[in-house]
């Protein structure tokens, strides 16, 4: 059935569709945002290596150098660079594995705990959970203004410049007096004789008249061999006076020991010294020479940390340390293990590594460690693990020269002992009998805020007695 008959009304559905132009004039369409096209979730994000807590108070260590360079690929858990505390020399490996990004400190540079050492590109999803944001780098300093270039630049070109040489002053003639030319008829023959002008002169009469003796003294100037030839004038040699500095930047063991010897300072030092004679120690170890186990490297020393082990037993305050975190309350805390620390001179400076609970070593076996951490202090090899947790200090000066030295106590302890070099002088023994007598003084340094002075003499006495009478360490052997 054809329902599109002449006049008949079209449907509006079956109606022609109107041009866009005329529909959008009528119904005008909201603009529709475009879309743009975008990638996908990125495959790789960044991650901070912070800096984390190394332990024994430390709050910043210094870079030794980095074993990676921005751009290159790093394996978890291998080494990033090398650090100096105070305590150790030690490395820090990545905690992710990816590309180094950037290096946010250079060797040299100190780092606080708790700042970023590096960024680096790791692989998206891998590390959800350890994002720590890190600190930014300090911006670098503004450049100098205009003003402030030429106040430098003026200061350092008056610095560097050349002094210059002095300049002798010119002799400023004085004006003859118009009564020069004025004399006694007697100085007139006499001018005339020698054929002088009067003008040529100076006299030291009154008003500045010639005298006889002005005239006999010039006559003889001239007519003197010497005057005859000028006098050679020895050039005036200008020294350089200025001091030539050159700046040095301090290795990390020596930043390391400017600051733990400053905060030392801080601490009241109460001093004590004391002669030892040294001779059965000697005797002992001359009839262990034939010993298989190769005594000649059981030096004296061993012998003094046994018996400062042995001592503080009986004084095991010399062993703690002070706890200052409340300035308001300080507090002493006991320590049961004598690690005894040894100061060692090492090509890279002076190193304390301490010998982990001497109470249960033998001499030997002090010996052999002693011997061991030298090896490895030598090679700058000593770990974290060598040089932290000590508790006293032992340094042995007299190795390489000096009778006495006032030791500096270490922070983390509360007494050291000094030992100066052997030297053999005439004593007196027991029945007034001079005899030859091996002494070494001992120099003890303690905290005068909780160590007084009778107890370090105390202390000291017993370690004189038991190194003067080796044989009475035998009864507290374990």
């Amino acid at each position: 059935m054809n329902i599109l008959r002449t006049g008949a009304s079209v449907p509006r559905a079956l109606r022609p569709c109107r041009p866009q132009s005329l529909l959008r004039t009528r119904f005008p369409i909201p603009p529709v945002a475009s879309r743009a096209f975008h990638a996908g979730p990125s495959l790789w994000g960044i991650k901070s290596q912070v800096l984390k807590d190394v332990g024994e108070g430390i709050t910043e260590v210094q870079i030794i150098q980095w074993y990676v360079e921005e751009g290159a690929h790093i394996e978890e858990w291998k080494p990033l660079c090398q650090y100096q505390s105070d305590k150790a020399v030690d490395d820090i490996t990545s905690r992710y594995a990816g590309v180094i990004k950037k290096l946010h400190f250079e060797a040299d540079d100190t780092v606080p705990t708790g700042r970023a050492l590096c960024d680096i590109e790791v692989e998206d999803g891998k590390y959800p959970d350890d994002q720590p944001p890190h600190e930014p780098t300090p911006e670098p300093e503004p450049p100098v203004t205009a003003p402030e270039t030429e106040i430098l630049a003026t200061a350092q070109t008056a610095e560097t410049s050349p002094i210059d040489p002095q300049v002798p002053e010119e002799t400023v003639e004085i004006p003859k007096s118009k009564h020069a030319s004025l004399a006694t008829p007697a100085v007139r023959g006499l001018l005339k004789t020698h054929k002088v002008d009067i003008l040529d002169i100076n006299g030291t009469g009154k008003e500045g008249r010639v005298l006889k003796e002005d005239v006999l003294k010039y006559v003889e100037s001239r007519d003197s061999p010497v005057s005859a030839v000028s006098p050679q004038v020895t050039p005036s040699i200008t020294l350089d006076t200025r001091q030539a500095e050159s700046e040095v930047t301090l290795t990390p063991i020596q930043s390391a020991m400017f600051k733990t010897m400053t905060k030392s300072l801080n601490t009241p030092h109460l001093l004590y010294a004391d002669e030892l004679k040294v001779n059965d120690i000697t005797s002992i170890r001359k009839k262990l020479v034939s010993d298989a186990r190769d005594p000649k490297k059981i030096t004296f020393l061993p012998f003094v940390v046994k018996a400062v082990s042995l001592a503080l037993n009986q004084y095991p305050i010399l062993n703690a340390r002070v706890d200052t975190t409340d300035p308001n309350k300080p507090k002493i805390i006991m320590r049961e293990k004598h690690n005894i620390g040894i100061a060692m001179d090492t090509p890279k400076g002076l190193i304390v590594p301490n010998i982990k609970d001497v109470a249960n070593r033998s001499i030997f076996d002090i010996a052999a460690e002693i011997s061991r951490l030298s090896a490895l202090g030598k090679e700058g090899k000593l770990g974290p693990a060598d040089l932290s947790g000590g508790t006293i200090t032992v340094s042995n000066i007299g190795n390489i020269g000096g009778t006495y030295v006032a030791p500096v106590i270490v922070p983390t302890e509360v007494a050291i002992l000094g030992v100066g070099r052997t030297r053999t002088v005439p004593v007196f023994d027991d029945q007034g009998e001079v005899t030859k007598g091996e002494m070494v003084n001992f120099s003890w340094s303690a905290d005068h805020r909780v160590i007084d002075g009778a107890t370090m003499a105390r202390m000291g006495n017993r370690v004189r007695e038991l190194v003067e009478s080796p044989e009475l360490m035998l009864l507290e052997l374990r």
